[in-house]
């Protein structure tokens, strides 16, 4: 099998990001974290992000609509479109991060599965991502980072019982 040699820090123009996390709640509820745009807007993005705009149209062809807040306020905006909504099993959904002109930065296919576990559940993603501005060789190098701060949140928030 062919090994891929990583691009230096700050240089890459493509990504692939595999993760497995496990959650302490059933499927169906942490699916449904998912697909409800109140939920969506507890957890999405990496510690200390907010989510001012949260719209989540969790159907085949239905939008997505994010402005993630970092902590010092500033916004990064995201659009896309779902591919496949397999309840409670699998989500598929294309995204663009944008600049605050809506010019398109980075573009990622994510693929979200849910397995059951007993009363766990285990979420993969697998998000495959190109650069489309030079800006964009930063936030692939955060992606996996990102990621996974996004499934401690889920965990988090779901074990909250907010």
């Amino acid at each position: 099998m062919a090994q891929q040699t990583p691009e230096p820090a700050g240089t890459a123009t493509k990504r692939v990001v595999l993760i497995t996390h496990e959650i302490d709640a059933p499927r169906e509820q942490v699916f449904q974290g998912w697909i409800d745009p109140n939920q969506f807007a507890r957890w999405w993005g990496p510690k200390n992000f907010t989510n001012p705009v949260c719209e989540v149209d969790a159907r085949p062809d239905g939008a997505l609509n994010i402005v993630m807040r970092s902590p010092d306020g500033v916004d990064y905006p995201m659009t896309g479109k779902f591919q496949a909504v397999v309840k409670p099993e699998r989500i598929a959904f294309s995204a663009i991060a944008r600049d605050h002109a809506s010019n398109p930065l980075l573009e990622a296919l994510t693929v979200v599965t849910f397995d059951e576990i007993g009363r766990r559940t285990r979420i993969t993603v697998q998000t495959s991502a190109v650069g489309l501005a030079p800006v964009a060789a930063k936030m692939l190098d955060r992606m996996e980072a990102g990621w996974t701060q996004s499934l401690e949140k889920l965990g988090d928030f779901l074990a909250s019982g907010q």
